[in-house]
């Protein structure tokens, strides 16, 4: 049976501070506050991407975008009952459950990734926590990443701290772990767990050295003030906001609970990403789930707004991505070049 956190009733948005010391706590001067970025959010259209565009040069190289790609490498099965996915052993979809993939068969992934271009390779399971099992399994299937030269990337779930350690240990470069919306809207897509849950893996990430790499995603029938507060969030993450903040747009799979929810306005979500360049001036930010959904134009102005990463291939976990072809000639057209760095000027 699904364990399940007690619903809590939804409040206005504020900003969830965590209960370490060390991190967001009540003296903490907040970088941006709430109405700064409903603001921002608020601009005219063609003032908010100005500014975004003024930061966002003024930060990283003209036309670079990195691309990165993302491997289920154990799918479905999941207890957590998360409202919009299909790996979710709590709802009926096509996701069949499957064992963790052998080194060999990531290794052959990861070799084909970086042939097509990509310097980060990201690394998905299906876990709400790994055992320690699981993390010394996942700790080789990094090794046999690094070993090609490339960034490793991991997302498994919620984490302590000796297993960010031993991630660390085996070279892991960047820690997925989205918070997936604003504090009070948390409820209303998942209730298996609790915003704090996520934050203390965060808090462990950090301490273990491995950069974070933490968004969201919208489209999942909130309002504009959720997304401000997911932003807010974000960008008041203590010591500082994440490295990677991939931004998803909803992809409405069959049999989840979010299945029927109203696609996201196409530029509202480009406001997204050029609030979250304005707040995040260093960190990547990535197009990622959803955005076979969006096209070729609206991903354009994306790119206009700051976004500076993809993630690359046909397939993001479970579900489709633009093809490789596709998103190089795209790029091509728009004049944006892959790169091979990932550190901001």
């Amino acid at each position: 049976m699904t364990q399940q956190v007690q619903e809590q009733p939804v409040r206005p948005v504020h900003i969830h501070r965590r209960s370490d010391t060390a991190l967001v706590g009540s003296n903490h001067e907040l970088a941006w506050t709430l109405e700064q970025i409903q603001a921002l959010l608020e601009l005219p259209f063609h003032e908010l991407m100005w500014q975004a565009q003024q930061v966002h040069h003024a930060h990283w190289p003209a036309g670079e975008v990195e691309l990165a790609t993302l491997l289920s490498v154990k799918t479905g099965g999941c207890p957590e009952n998360c409202g919009y996915c299909p790996q979710s052993a709590a709802f009926e979809t096509e996701v069949q459950a499957e064992k963790l993939m052998a080194p060999a068969e990531v290794h052959q992934a990861a070799l084909a990734a970086r042939e097509a271009g990509a310097t980060r390779f990201c690394m998905g399971a299906a876990w709400r926590a790994p055992k320690d099992r699981d993390i010394e399994k996942m700790a080789e299937l990094i090794r046999t990443v690094k070993g090609l030269g490339m960034q490793a990337c991991a997302t498994l779930g919620m984490l302590d701290a000796h297993q960010a350690q031993a991630l660390k240990a085996a070279g892991l470069d960047y820690y997925n772990h989205n918070l997936d919306t604003a504090p009070d809207y948390y409820q209303e897509v998942v209730s298996t767990r609790a915003y704090q849950d996520r934050l203390h893996t965060l808090s462990a990430v950090r301490q273990a050295g491995i950069s974070v790499c933490c968004g969201g995603i919208v489209g999942m029938g909130e309002t504009p003030v959720h997304r401000a507060g997911l932003i807010a969030q974000l960008a008041n993450l203590q010591p500082s906001y994440p490295e990677s903040v991939p931004i998803n747009s909803l992809v409405r799979v069959p049999g989840t609970p979010l299945a029927d929810s109203d696609p996201i306005d196409p530029f509202d979500f480009v406001r997204v990403i050029a609030v979250c360049r304005i707040t995040m001036p260093k960190a990547r930010i990535r197009l990622s789930a959803g955005r076979k959904q969006l096209g070729d134009a609206v991903q354009a102005l994306c790119f206009l707004a700051g976004a500076n990463s993809i993630f690359y291939g046909d397939k993001l976990l479970v579900t489709g991505n633009p093809d490789a072809d596709a998103d190089a000639a795209l790029l091509t057209k728009l004049g944006l070049v892959p790169c091979k760095t990932t550190t901001p000027a």
